[in-house]
């Protein structure tokens, strides 16, 4: 029998298994690395644990913890689970409205928050939710109570007894979390994950990462399930976690630390090459042609050895003794294992060109309610390929329906969402099938392909389905096309909102003598106007009449999280972006 059958357990594991690990969690703070070890993570989880119990948080109750990523969300995450609590992770980034919701709506009795921001939001709709009790800051914001003050009770008032009945009353079919999702459509829902869901995620993915990668990075939302996950991976299998300072330190932090495993999302990874790529070819002379050149042989690697031929690995080698050593090093990736990407497609060529140089990427595929991995790469024969999201993990069993939709049942599979069994009825069938709402096949291999959103499919005036996500991922591929959303329900043609990467435009600008002055000015200009038009034209060549892009708008406006046009993980809200643009998506038909 395993020891570990709830989430917690695996704190007293990490240090028996890895007394000699000096980090098990560390944040960046104002240029500085705050580190603590399994033993101090275990004994602060236990000190916030007693706290907890003071005050008067009872088995069941909902703990709410709304931050950025830092060690004292694990900290408090543990505790919370360790005295039979809930804990609901919530973003920092939503809106007042989204905070009143889902407060009230998981009956939330304590706040944790980070940030003036989201105090000042959570304080206004403070009075809608009755059942908050407590709210409490991570930093001392000399308003409310916080995090240091929660620890300094847990010291004064220990319930040792209690919390060991409290944690021996845990079973692993309990739910462990609620986890709203933000999705790209509806009102959020509380998705409960047990803790076997979320166990049965880490047994069945502790062989991915090699034995000797012991160096987490992590930058990507916790409070994502894909993240919080791969989290708890890190410290299962007892390897440092460490939080980048923020989104902009990325590139310096993983030089400092030189991590071996981290996850990301494609269109992180897209501007990570984009930024590799753009510095190459500024290079000139016999250096510009060996990095075009390696930029070449790096995009024809191909993940089975067996399809690499003897003069391809010595073209690689060569390669990478004169350019992507180099590259590995200005990232900090010099002995890296795995790069998990996950939460959409990535495009072939920039998963050949970071396996190519050493940083394999390892495709995923899953949704909140699935804990989250439902397939995914592995080292196995015919378990890693380009284009596909790998096999199903184990113990889990995947079906595609007639109509294409991909259904999986097994442990991953959710209690059900919160307080919604007639939801909950409709995602999850009588035989215990989970109805994924995407649509894709498997080949013969058992290797999942994931091809569109069975929403997101729609019917022209012709009576021609459309897939706009086959077109989107194909024309977001071009360097000068930052996000492409297509339209066309009941028209007689595609149509597509069009944001231009105008990073790169504005290179291509300089590059042709032209004034970028403001990206609404840039797309206005003749040159580039033409030079956008040939693009669509480019790939338009890839469809059939009915899927070719026939008319298209670009878009100036900077899609964020903040604004609502992109989830945490950065997929685009088609509702949100289709609501916005309404008026330019008509005229576009007229």
């Amino acid at each position: 029998m395993c020891k570990e059958t709830r989430i917690f357990d695996i704190l007293s594991v990490y240090c028996e298994k890895w007394p000699n690990q000096q980090v098990a969690l560390a944040k960046k703070e104002n240029g500085v690395w705050r580190k603590h070890s399994p033993t101090e993570y275990q004994e602060l989880a236990k000190k916030a644990s007693y706290a907890l119990i003071e005050l008067g948080i009872m088995p069941g109750d909902k703990v709410a913890l709304i931050s950025s990523n830092r060690p004292e969300w694990n900290i408090l995450d543990m505790a919370i689970m360790q005295v039979g609590a809930i804990t609901v992770p919530i973003y920092p980034t939503i809106s007042k409205e989204d905070y009143r919701y889902i407060l009230d709506h998981c009956d939330a009795r304590m706040v944790v928050l980070e940030g003036v921001a989201v105090m000042n939001k959570v304080e206004e709709v403070r009075s809608e939710i009755p059942k908050l009790d407590f709210l409490y800051t991570f930093q001392n914001r000399e308003k409310y109570p916080y995090f240091d003050q929660l620890i300094a009770m847990g010291e004064t008032h220990p319930h040792e007894d209690e919390l060991k009945r409290r944690m021996n009353a845990v079973r692993p079919e309990d739910c462990a979390t609620i986890l709203y999702t933000s999705g790209t459509t509806g009102t959020p829902k509380g998705v409960m994950l047990s803790h076997s869901n979320l166990m049965n995620q880490l047994y069945n993915l502790r062989h991915t990462p090699a034995p000797w990668s012991k160096v987490a990075f992590s930058f990507l939302p916790i409070c994502h399930a894909y993240e919080r996950m791969l989290v708890y991976l890190y410290q299962f299998l007892g390897m440092s976690v460490y939080y980048a300072e923020s989104l902009a330190t990325i590139g310096s932090d993983m030089k400092e630390i030189h991590p071996t495993m981290m996850s990301a999302v494609p269109r992180l990874l897209e501007k990570m090459y984009e930024k590799i790529v753009q510095a190459g070819m500024k290079q000139k002379g016999i250096k510009g042609k060996i990095f075009k050149w390696s930029l070449e042989v790096a995009e024809a690697y191909k993940i089975d050895p067996s399809k690499r031929s003897g003069w391809y690995n010595f073209k690689r080698m060569i390669a990478d003794k004169l350019v992507y050593s180099t590259i590995r090093a200005n990232l900090g990736a010099e002995h890296f294992d795995i790069v998990v990407s996950g939460a959409a497609s990535i495009q072939p060529k920039i998963a050949a060109f970071f396996s190519a140089i050493k940083m394999p990427i390892y495709e995923g595929y899953g949704m909140t309610e699935t804990s989250p991995v439902i397939a995914v790469s592995n080292n196995n024969p015919h378990g890693r390929e380009v284009g596909t999201v790998g096999p199903a993990l184990p113990g889990v069993e995947i079906k595609v329906e007639p109509n294409g939709e991909i259904c999986c049942r097994g442990h991953n599979v959710m209690l059900g969402y919160y307080k919604d069994k007639e939801l909950t009825d409709e995602i999850i069938d009588a035989q215990g099938w989970l109805h994924t709402g995407d649509i894709g096949y498997i080949n013969e291999y058992g290797q999942v392909f994931i091809t569109g959103r069975l929403k997101s499919l729609f019917k022209t005036s012709m009576g021609k389905y459309v897939n706009p996500q086959i077109i989107e991922e194909k024309f977001v591929e071009s360097e000068f096309f930052e996000n492409v959303v297509v339209f066309g329900e009941g028209q007689k043609f595609a149509a597509a909102i069009i944001v231009p990467d105008f990073n790169f435009l504005k290179d291509w600008c300089r590059q042709h003598q032209l004034t970028f002055a403001t990206p609404s000015e840039a797309i206005n200009l003749k040159e580039v106007k033409e030079r956008i038009a040939k693009e669509v034209q480019k790939y338009n060549e890839f469809f059939g009449d009915t899927e070719k892009i026939k008319r298209y708008t670009l878009i100036a406006d900077e899609w964020s999280t903040a604004n609502h046009l992109l989830t945490p993980t950065l997929k685009v809200r088609r509702k949100n972006v289709g609501a916005k643009y309404q008026e330019v998506i008509q005229q576009m038909f007229v």
